[in-house]
């Protein structure tokens, strides 16, 4: 949950994260956004109380273990107690509590109020991606790891945001509210931001609220802070901040490229086109699991390549592909994937490492499935 506490707690790690970070050594960065800035503040209050009582509290153990120790002939005070000392002792620990107890609360209001949204984005985690869907926009797209393998597999030099750079970032307009609809399709994850003061956890079956109002033009980036399966590591968040304008314009084009894939569900598609559209879905969506070369990781991943169930039997792979499979890692792909791409990476695998299969499949089935399950 996003809690000061929980932020506090997560700013050393963000250290490695951001420039920003970087720039503030081992301190939490103070971020891009009001709020982030406000929890910053209310960090370096109660960081300084308690450098206060440490320097107090350890001051008066240290001056009392000296000047009244054994070898000085010191002994010791023969009395019981002392109201007033206790009333005291009691006291101030109360009056200090109670002074941080009011920013923090404030704090967390203002955390916690997500009404008055400019934009709802519905966020979903996925093994291993993320999801995002602008809600009233009919605009929604995936989100996976940009690394390059062979940075990965260590064959290649490791890039400037090894690890924390993505396909395809969540882009939010400058000055607005975004208020944040965070869920899972499997298992609990965690949407982080450090320059954003956003973490926040996604659970299936729930819809967790979050909310963020950028201030600076720029890329922001994060990661799934919840162990969510193998390739956790994996698993970045790229927030891409950009003028109301160019929002606009980067909307208006996203709407356009998705009408245009919806036109091509009815259409006739070659083998080669196929191939080729099957090819990318496959290297951002499939190949975390079953492995670029279709070898896959079993028995998990079951391998792709040879796979002689799959090449036999054309229904029940693409059924698979479409509806997951219940109880095993493999999720369903029928609400993550568009007809076009469903049918582009089905045709690809049977086609691909050796797989002959000679057959294609047409969005126009896919999208006549999907009809017909509804």
């Amino acid at each position: 949950m996003r809690t000061s506490l929980v932020w506090m707690a997560g700013g050393l790690t963000s250290a490695a994260l951001t420039p920003t970070a970087l720039a503030s050594g081992w301190n939490m960065p103070v971020g891009v956004t009001a709020l982030s800035r406000d929890i910053y503040s209310l960090h370096m209050i109660i960081f300084w109380i308690c450098v206060i009582i440490g320097v107090i509290v350890f001051g008066a153990m240290f001056y009392s273990l000296f000047r009244y120790r054994h070898s000085r002939g010191a002994k010791a005070a023969t009395f019981h107690e002392h109201t007033s000392v206790e009333v005291i002792w009691t006291a101030i620990p109360l009056l200090i509590l109670v002074g941080m107890a009011v920013p923090a609360t404030a704090t967390l209001k203002n955390m916690y109020d997500t009404s008055e949204a400019d934009l709802d984005i519905m966020v979903t985690g996925q093994q291993w991606r993320w999801r995002y869907e602008y809600l009233g926009e009919e605009v929604a797209f995936t989100s996976n790891l940009g690394t390059p393998r062979e940075q990965i597999s260590g064959t290649d030099e490791k890039g400037e945001h090894y690890l924390l750079e993505v396909d395809e970032p969540l882009v939010l307009p400058v000055g607005q509210k975004v208020r944040l609809l965070l869920t899972s399709d499997d298992v609990i994850h965690s949407w982080w931001v450090p320059d954003l003061a956003v973490k926040q956890d996604a659970i299936p079956g729930f819809v967790n609220e979050n909310w963020v109002r950028i201030e600076e033009p720029g890329i922001y980036r994060g990661q799934c802070a919840e162990l969510c399966g193998k390739d956790h590591a994996f698993m970045p968040v790229v927030v891409e901040a950009v003028e109301q304008e160019r929002f606009e314009e980067w909307l208006a084009e996203r709407k356009e490229a998705a009408a245009q894939e919806a036109q091509g569900v009815d259409r006739e598609w070659g083998m080669d086109e196929l191939m080729e559209r099957g090819e990318q879905v496959y290297g951002s969506v499939c190949a975390s699991c079953h492995q670029p070369d279709g070898q896959g990781n079993p028995p998990a991943f079951p391998a792709l390549a040879g796979n002689q169930q799959m090449l036999d039997d054309r229904d029940w792979h693409v059924d698979t592909v479409v509806n997951g499979v219940s109880g095993a890692a493999m999720p369903a792909f029928r609400s993550t994937l568009n007809p076009v791409e469903i049918a582009a990476v089905v045709t690809f695998e049977r086609n691909a490492w050796g797989n002959e299969s000679g057959d294609s499949v047409q969005p126009s089935e896919i999208a006549e499935l999907l009809e017909k399950d509804e």
